[in-house]
């Protein structure tokens, strides 16, 4: 059975801090391009878009002058259409969903719920969590359940589910020792590792995949191992990406597809570009079910 070649690259990536953060958007794009159409692509990109810097960046095509340059990368005559794919991850909403688990409650909903629940403390809420379900925590889990205790105390559905919530202590106190004992290993929080299984899947249904991914500190040889362990990845190379034009090809769409969503989480987004985008993003990108707008729904 051949297997597939294909080049990836992240933007917004800040490991398992998803609350709190620089971005609010984990974007993973991955190229099913050959070496010198990557490259030939890049340099159109420049000639359309021209800068000096020298490693070029989604925010130079981002720019309003080059509007037409970035129509024409995203559109039906470009070189990406039906060879690139995007996976987004709503950060929050992934958290939620994570947070969720412990209770086995739909995460969806209580993304809905929580913020008109419990106002500026449902971040609170996350970001604590978030903190505890990290390697390397020092957030002492007394304050956090204190935390959870008090916002138990909303009437309603949204105070009956932090009651559940309440509950899943032993569930933390486990994890943190399992996280304590192989910190290298374990990343429940990790948007990329998962962003990788669905690349594979997409990629290669069924079929074994090589994945040529710019460098991160995230992909240790014990996470790839659970990738393989998870999906048919065949290999998963780590490159310089000023040495591979497909992963700056991945790069440059994974940095566009942030901006548009991120965009349009805010109520900003420009329909002609959301437009665009929408044939490259993943069907189970993690994203609200009414505001997958971007899916055009």
């Amino acid at each position: 059975m051949a297997c597939m070649e294909i080049g990836c690259d992240e933007s917004g990536a800040e490991g398992e801090k998803l609350i709190g953060g620089v971005t609010d958007v984990f974007a993973h794009a991955g190229v099913a391009l050959t070496l010198d159409e990557a490259e030939a692509c890049m340099d159109e990109v420049r000639h359309r878009a021209p800068s000096p810097i020298t490693e070029y960046k989604a925010f130079v095509i981002r720019r309003a002058k080059h509007r037409l340059a970035l129509q024409w990368l995203l559109g039906p005559r470009g070189p990406l259409r039906g060879r690139a794919h995007v996976h987004l991850t709503d950060k929050t909403l992934f958290m939620t969903r994570r947070l969720s688990d412990l209770v086995g409650d739909d995460g969806d909903r209580l993304h809905r719920l929580g913020p008109a629940a419990f106002g500026a403390r449902w971040h609170d809420l996350l970001e604590a969590f978030n903190d505890l379900m990290r390697p390397y925590s020092e957030r002492p889990i007394d304050d956090v359940f204190a935390l959870v205790d008090d916002l138990a105390q909303a009437p309603g559905e949204a105070g009956d589910l932090l009651r559940r919530l309440a509950k899943a202590r032993p569930q933390i106190e486990d994890l943190r020792v399992r996280l304590a004992r192989n910190p290298a290993t374990a990343a429940p929080l990790d948007p990329l590792l998962p962003a990788i299984v669905r690349a594979v899947e997409y990629w290669g249904r069924g079929r074994p995949v090589t994945i040529v991914h710019d460098r991160q500190t995230s992909l240790t040889e014990e996470r790839i191992d659970l990738l393989r362990r998870a999906c048919p990845l065949e290999e998963l190379r780590l490159e310089e990406s000023h040495l591979d034009a497909r992963i700056q090809v991945a790069d440059l769409l994974a940095g566009i597809a942030r901006g548009i969503a991120a965009d349009g989480l805010h109520g900003q987004g420009d329909p002609l570009l959301t437009g665009l985008l929408a044939p490259y993003v993943d069907e189970r990108s993690v994203w609200a079910d009414g505001s997958m707008w971007i899916l055009g729904g």
